[in-house]
């Protein structure tokens, strides 16, 4: 199965106008018009996506539970997006921030990641890879623990502009 990228991920949430908020203001997807008749549904696009659509979401109703995955039932533990720059890591950082929906900020060496949950609590990363002629043995050593995001570091270290996962999950020359 040789998987070129995900084209899509589909989420229940509780209310649909409050993730397509979500998504929409905090992250800049935008609705798509392809929502099957008889569904409380949308179907959403991240910026600067050729895909059809990125995202579904599907209304099951305010009185349903929080997820339990990884904590007392198997599942999905999150969905990764990845940002061209630090510059735009950065500024979701703040947005999330923000909007209280960011959770944690991690270095992984050769990449950079945000960690935030949607109005269900389901998570999410924001990442933003270190490009292949960048990767070093510091980077390829991080990779081995977790440590905390400093994004000014990072940014002095790579540059605010760098374009991210060059050579890693965007072909060189790409």
């Amino acid at each position: 199965m040789p998987v070129i990228r995900l084209n899509h991920a589909v989420l229940y949430v509780r209310v649909l106008a409050r993730s397509v908020a979500f998504y929409r203001d905090l992250l800049g997807f935008r609705a798509v018009a392809m929502t099957p008749d008889g569904f409380a549904a949308a179907f959403m696009q991240a910026p600067g996506s050729t895909n059809d659509h990125d995202l579904g979401l599907f209304e099951i109703g305010a009185g349903a539970g929080p997820t339990t995955a990884g904590r007392s039932t198997v599942g999905l533990y999150h969905l990764a997006w990845e940002v061209d720059t630090l510059t735009e890591l950065s500024r979701l950082a703040g947005l999330l921030a923000s909007a209280g929906a960011l959770v944690g900020a991690s270095d992984h060496g050769t990449t950079k990641a945000l960690y935030a949950k949607d109005p269900d609590g389901i998570e999410f990363e924001v990442s933003w890879l270190v490009p292949a002629h960048l990767i070093d043995d510091a980077a390829l050593a991080a990779r081995k623990r977790i440590g905390p995001l400093d994004i000014e570091r990072e940014i002095g270290r790579y540059g605010a502009d760098t374009r991210g996962g060059v050579g890693v999950s965007v072909p060189a020359g790409a």
